[in-house]
């Protein structure tokens, strides 16, 4: 008995270090969110100015902050680490 809860236990942990860990998969997900309200957020404010080289700035502005939050997001899902999001976090 006390040899099927062992392997029944470490069957389990496989399956679990299996899964690929989400914490990750989410850390990816809150970064493309997170840096698109900020990309939406600077278009916003280019539509609303009448100065032709701000707008010009803020889009730019708001199209570096897009790439910037995906290569975030892969670097968080593709190193397993969610310590990317604070770090973006951090950076905005």
């Amino acid at each position: 008995m006390k040899t099927i809860m062992t392997a029944t236990g470490l069957a389990a942990l496989m399956l679990l270090g299996a899964c690929g860990g989400n914490a990750d998969d989410k850390a990816a997900d809150n970064i493309e969110a997170m840096t698109e309200n900020k990309a939406d957020a600077l278009e916003d404010q280019a539509d609303m100015t009448s100065n032709e080289q701000v707008e010009d700035a803020l889009e730019a502005q708001a199209d570096n902050v897009r790439e910037m939050g995906e290569d975030a997001a892969d670097k968080a899902d593709d190193d397993d680490n969610a310590m990317v999001e604070q770090a973006v976090k951090n950076a905005m």
